[in-house]
Formats: structure tokens, C-alpha cells, sequence
């Protein structure tokens, strides 16, 4: 029993770490199918991730969001659902809390951040359980489901942002009116950075406890394996399902309010960046294990800040990064087949009956 824990535990980690090096190799190929020499990039990527205290802040600054729309899909992963529509659960969340915020301001940053963020978190856990109730109720596919509404989300975001809540002040980009300087989440102490990270990966942790230390947790595992069972030993899957849509849109609707709270001040197209679909590969590169997902959105949040990098050192377009993410994420999903078919169980050393008598007695 040992042996095959240990087995899953090295399937865990290494089968990711040669997905990950697959997709290295291969857009180094791509980069030199380009003329460019892929050493090169590769050192101007970490350069711009990892190599000084600017390029970690702005590392951590994309990681932040990346965390809670990584947890957006790894919680409903625990019952077996693909949901990939947290782009668009993201900018319902940041306007929902952009909207309080300005309504709220008057009771000051005490009462407004709070309720904003609230609201946040409840416009996406709204929207996303949707898509479990369709899978629940009416047996629709969650993946078809959860992109199609996260573009309804996103034309639902553009027409209230241009229209009914836009700003009369924002003539080139239209936004919501600006929540002001005091209701911006603070810097954590002694740094450029603010406390989204820090909640983010607190999030993540209560995630994880959620799902591993708790008989919800172990419920929602259970649905996930195997509905059949859940059902015969009286589980409540059709409300397992909504539920972990709903609370994995509440993380994404958090990412949609903290970016509005703290880096743009108000809801316009920048919350619409791509953190949504990038969360996918950060959730399935994390096998869906909530903690784990906080290191992997600091990997995938470097690639995405050295992209400018890229382009003024080498006059590589912003967009290699992207390139270099969906090989990543084509390698992780070919990687799945790997599960359960490798042999890592290491084999205990048997003794001929011959020579039992002689090794007991030497």
C-alpha cells in the first residue's frame, strides 16, 4: 500500500515536470523554426520573471489573480466538472464590486472594500452556479455551458460598462466611475505589492483544507469519482455540483474585485486580459490541488510579465508568452495519459528460499 502511495505521490510531481519540460522543448523549437535562438529567450523569460526585485513584483502582481481563477477551476474539479469560464465571472465580479464600492464610499473604506469584495464574490458564485444547475438539472455539458455563458458575461460587462454605469468622465475608455483613492486596497508592509496576493493564497489555503480536511471536501471527491456510488450511499450530488460551481466562481468574482480595487480603480476592458483562460492551465498544471496552485501562478504569472522583455530586447511580439502558455497547456493535457500507466513502484529486494537459512544466520 506503501509503495503504490509513494508511486501516485512521484506520479504527482514528475509526470507535470516532464509536461512542462515537453513544452519547453517544443517552443524552443518554435523559436528557433523563427530565427531566434532559443538560449536566448529562455534567459530573457527568467530575466524578466525571476532576476531582480522589479521583475518578482511584477511576477507576483500577475500571479495574484492567477491564483483565484486557478481555484475557479480546480474547486469544481473536485466533483468532476471542467468549468473554463472565468474570464468572463471575473469582469461580472470586478463590476459588482466597482459599483459598490462607489455606492458604498460614504461609509469608508471599513464598510466599503468589505462589501465590494462581497459583492464580488457573490455575482460569481451566482453566475457559475448556473452552469452547475444546467449540469445538474439538465444535463448539459459544464464546459459548453461555462464558455458560453462567460461570453455572455463579457457582452453583459461591455454593455453596462459602455452604457447604463459608464462614466460620463471616461471619453477614450469607457469605465465605471472610479471607487477613489481611499477605498484602494492598501500595500502589503514594505513592499509594491498588495494584499491580493496575500489573500489570494490565503484563499487557496482554506481551499485546500476544504477539500482534503472535510467531510464536504470528501463528499465532493467521492461525486467526483464516481456519481453512481455518491448516489447510492445518498449524496447529494446535483447539490454538490452547484455548489462547487458556485464556489469556484466566488474565487474568480474575488480575482474580478481585488483587480478593480487594487490596480485599476475601476471596471473597463483591462480586467479583461486573458486571467480567465490562463487560470485553466494554472489548475490543470496543479492537477486540480488548490495549494499547489499558488506556485504554479507565480510560474505562469513570470511568463506573462516578461513578454514586454521579449519585445524590447529581441523584438519578439508580447504575444511568444501566449505561445509558450498554450504548448504548455497542449503538454499537460497529452501528460494525462501518463496517469496510471507508468510503473513508479520500486520493488523490494527478494531473497531466494536457498539462501534464506544463510543470510539469518550471517
Amino acid at each position: 500500500m506503501s509503495g503504490a502511495a509513494g508511486g501516485g505521490a512521484a506520479q504527482a510531481i514528475a509526470i507535470p515536470v516532464i509536461a512542462i519540460a515537453c513544452g519547453l522543448a517544443l517552443f524552443g523549437a518554435f523559436v528557433f523554426a523563427i530565427g531566434q535562438d532559443p538560449l536566448e529567450v529562455m534567459a530573457v523569460i527568467v530575466d524578466g520573471a525571476f532576476a531582480s526585485t522589479f521583475s518578482w513584483q511584477n511576477t507576483l502582481l500577475r500571479a495574484a489573480p492567477l491564483v483565484l481563477t486557478g481555484l475557479a477551476v480546480a474547486i469544481p474539479a473536485q466533483v468532476g466538472l471542467v468549468v473554463i469560464g472565468a474570464e468572463g465571472t471575473l469582469a461580472l465580479g470586478g463590476l459588482a464590486a466597482a459599483w459598490i464600492a462607489h455606492a458604498a464610499g460614504a461609509g469608508g473604506p471599513a464598510v466599503a472594500i468589505p462589501l465590494a469584495m462581497l459583492a464580488g464574490m457573490l455575482a460569481g458564485a451566482g453566475w457559475t452556479a448556473a452552469t452547475g444547475a444546467l449540469r445538474a438539472y439538465r444535463g448539459l455539458n459544464e464546459t459548453i455551458a461555462s464558455l458560453l455563458l462567460s461570453y455572455i458575461a463579457i457582452a453583459l460587462f461591455n454593455h453596462l460598462v459602455e452604457g447604463p454605469l459608464r462614466d460620463p468622465g471616461s471619453l477614450n475608455k469607457p469605465s465605471t466611475p472610479p471607487v477613489g483613492d481611499a477605498l484602494m486596497l492598501p500595500h502589503l508592509p514594505g513592499t509594491d505589492l498588495h494584499w491580493g496576493l496575500a489573500i489570494g493564497v490565503a484563499v487557496a489555503f482554506v481551499a485546500q483544507l476544504l477539500v482534503s480536511r472535510t467531510t464536504l471536501g470528501f463528499a465532493m471527491r467521492v461525486a467526483g469519482g464516481n456519481v453512481r456510488a455518491a448516489r447510492l450511499v445518498g449524496l447529494p450530488v446535483a447539490g454538490l455540483l452547484v455548489l462547487a460551481c458556485a464556489l469556484g466562481g466566488s474565487a474568480a468574482g474575488l480575482a474580478g474585485a481585488i483587480e478593480v480595487l487594487a490596480v485599476h480603480g475601476a471596471a473597463n476592458a483591462s480586467l479583461l486580459v486573458g486571467y480567465g483562460y490562463t487560470g485553466i492551465l494554472v489548475a490543470f498544471i496543479a492537477r486540480h490541488q488548490p495549494l499547489a496552485v499558488v506556485p504554479v501562478a507565480v510560474l505562469l504569472g513570470g511568463i506573462s510579465a516578461a513578454g514586454s522583455l521579449l519585445q524590447r530586447r529581441l523584438d519578439l511580439p508580447d504575444a511568444t508568452t501566449q505561445v509558450l502558455q498554450g504548448l504548455l497547456f497542449v503538454s499537460i493535457l497529452a501528460s494525462e495519459a501518463l496517469y496510471g500507466r507508468l510503473n513508479w513502484r520500486i520493488r523490494p529486494v527478494r531473497v531466494r528460499a536457498d539462501l534464506a537459512p544463510q543470510a539469518q544466520g550471517g
